[in-house]
């Protein structure tokens, strides 16, 4: 059984101050994606991760993005699309070398390969290739300038996206791998993805063009959406509530943060769903985990004591 999470924890330092550690301690996944780091290299808190090893892109804005693994052994390759990045237990003294190659970039991204959205790595002890995707949150059409130009701009990153993640699932088969994007993909794909989805119809995040986008990206026979595939029926799991409001007391939510697997391994995946916290003053971020256990390859029954919240 592997036990796998994907997280945006809107500012490492700040999640650990709200319980990350605790979260990552209970949960007890093998592989967790994290998304909007927010923090430097020489800033990440040493203290956070217990004895995971860290893939880690930060990026070169500061204060913004950021993406990593978390994976129990050290992986066994690392790709990212920007220089920058550490790959090491943080106690190590020997990090791996980052592979980045910008000639396989798909174009539209090159722009925004320093930006630190995308990592994978190549687990050691699993034929799986696992990346940690942020995507950016866009505008709309039809708004101000700046609004258009942040829908211009999502809109490239999607259209790129979609070849460059065809590559990383071929390459990945290829050597044979199964591959898992996981991360904040900033788009509700369908009405069951949202609960305010009859008044967000012109809201960036839910635009026909971006629903169609993301129909485009997933199939029975390439990528499949694993916790839609579980819960077929039910309205969420939600994983992004506001701060502001009543949003997370009425569960009026976003599902925006995926695993997105190969089908062999969506197959896999046995039960899972949101880590939603149980208080509003609990939250860790205003994006909850999504875990999936994933019964691919067997090596005992370790996993099955630890229940998962759907």
């Amino acid at each position: 059984m592997l036990r796998i999470s994907t997280f945006n924890v809107n500012g490492i330092r700040a999640a650990q101050r709200r319980g990350f550690t605790g979260w990552l301690n209970e949960r007890d996944p093998d592989v967790v994606a994290l998304q909007e780091m927010r923090c430097p290299l020489t800033e990440l808190p040493r203290d956070a991760f217990g004895e995971h090893h860290l893939s880690y892109h930060p990026g070169t804005i500061p204060g913004r993005n950021g993406v990593a693994v978390l994976t129990r052994e050290a992986p066994a390759a690392v790709r990212a699309w920007g220089e920058g990045s550490l790959v090491a237990h943080l106690d190590s003294d020997h990090p791996l070398t980052v592979e980045v190659d910008h000639s396989t970039l798909a174009r539209e991204l090159r722009h925004f390969a320093d930006e630190g959205r995308y990592i994978e790595v190549d687990l050691a002890d699993r034929p799986l290739t696992v990346a940690s995707l942020y995507l950016p949150k866009g505008g709309t059409p039809f708004s101000d300038e700046a609004s258009l130009a942040k829908y211009q701009r999502k809109m490239r990153f999607l259209a790129g996206l979609a070849r460059q993640l065809g590559r990383s699932r071929r390459a990945a088969l290829a050597a044979g791998r199964e591959f898992i994007v996981l991360g904040d993909f900033n788009v509700a794909h369908t009405r069951k993805d949202l609960k305010t989805w009859r008044t967000s119809q012109r809201s960036e995040g839910f635009l026909p063009e971006e629903r169609e986008w993301f129909g485009s990206i997933t199939s029975p026979r390439t990528l499949v959406d694993v916790v839609r595939r579980l819960h077929p029926d039910t309205d969420g799991p939600y994983s992004w509530w506001s701060w502001r409001g009543q949003s997370w007391a009425n569960d009026s939510g976003w599902r925006i943060d995926y695993h997105l697997a190969t089908p062999r391994l969506a197959r896999a995946g046995v039960n899972g769903g949101t880590d939603r916290s149980v208080s509003y003053e609990a939250r860790i971020s205003d994006h909850s985990p999504v875990t999936v256990d994933y019964d691919l390859w067997d090596d005992g029954p370790a996993s099955s004591t630890r229940p998962l919240v759907q």
